[in-house]
């Protein structure tokens, strides 16, 4: 059917007066202090993360960024408390694997990680490494899994917890060997890495960052890093993934989102300040130093591997019967 001239103008008429309104919001934003909600406890690497990148936002907005530390149910306080906030740019979420991708796969949180966030820039990732004691007859992934296999659902290894990042990895290593494991939680990676330290538990996947001082003092062996690539504070210690699992890969990845319905123009403002910012030789040398391998991916690209690793803790979830 076709259209007629007076409709195809106001549609013209619309579509201008559009693109008008989202140009003067992005010259106009921002006239007010944004949040940066982290859905942890002050002190730790996702509150540090977002100190350092609120205080070079701030300087681009020319506004200050307000860093708002919103921790409890696994991040889905401050997660949920984000996806429920005007969509209009001066809320915004320091987002991780845990709150976009373990956490929904693993109880109800109140919000859907796809649905209702849009990545506004993505940050970076810190690998785990899979450690045992200096003594330990273990000296590759190749040695652990053949003892798995020996012994079924005995062979343990630590965590931090149910449901945790560090448990999924050894779930997610149990089915990409075709192997059972016994885990072993605790309340914490610390007191999980004393026992590892001790010799009670003889494995545990630890953050590259934790894990390197007790490498280099001998105290821990690293056998394998969990990430894509090698990790540069470990060079020597081959990837899961050359270790003779192809498709394992996983890490504590962080990033930027906004409530989904954000104003395009907006979005846009925000996300190229931060891309700018995290281009700097000095903000990633921040995250170098955090232990962070920076994320060259733009927010689109971003995106989509967020949609992915959604599917993919949810099918880990599923296949080792932790579901809600």
């Amino acid at each position: 059917m076709t259209r007629s001239p007076r409709l195809s103008a106001l549609a013209t008429a619309f579509l201008a007066l559009a693109l008008s309104v989202s140009t003067a919001t992005a010259q106009t934003f921002p006239t007010k202090s944004v949040s940066l909600v982290v859905p942890y406890p002050p002190g730790g690497t996702a509150d540090i993360l977002a100190r350092a990148v609120g205080q070079k936002l701030s300087e681009k907005l020319g506004q200050a960024v307000v860093i708002e530390n919103k921790a409890g149910a696994g991040t889905a306080i401050g997660a949920r408390f984000v996806a429920e906030a005007p969509a209009d740019g001066y809320t915004l979420l320091m987002g991780t694997v845990s709150s976009h991708a373990i956490n929904p796969a693993m109880t109800k949180v109140g919000y859907d990680p796809v649905r209702d966030f849009v990545t506004v820039a993505a940050l970076g990732a810190i690998p785990f490494v899979l450690v045992t004691r200096p003594d330990s007859p273990y000296q590759s992934l190749a040695d652990v899994i053949a003892a798995a296999k020996k012994e079924p659902g005995k062979f343990g290894y630590a965590s931090a917890g149910p449901g945790t990042s560090n448990h999924l990895a050894g779930e997610m290593l149990a089915s990409a060997a075709g192997v059972q494991l016994l885990h072993v939680p605790y309340k914490g990676s610390a007191p999980a890495l004393t026992d590892v330290l001790a010799g009670h538990v003889p494995l545990m996947f630890d953050l590259v960052t934790t894990a390197v001082p007790n490498v280099r003092q001998g105290k821990l062996k690293a056998l394998a890093v969990t990430g894509a690539q090698r990790s540069p504070l470990l060079p020597d210690v081959p990837t899961i993934a050359e270790s003779g699992l192809p498709t394992y890969e996983t890490s504590a990845w962080f990033a930027i989102f906004a409530p989904a319905k954000i104003p395009a123009a907006v979005h846009r403002r925000l996300s190229d300040d931060l891309y700018e910012i995290l281009g700097t030789a000095e903000m990633k040398q921040r995250l170098r130093d955090l232990g962070m391998d920076p994320d060259p991916r733009k927010a689109d690209a971003f995106g989509a591997y967020v949609r992915g690793e959604v599917d993919k803790y949810g099918a880990v979830v599923k296949q080792a019967g932790l579901a809600p």
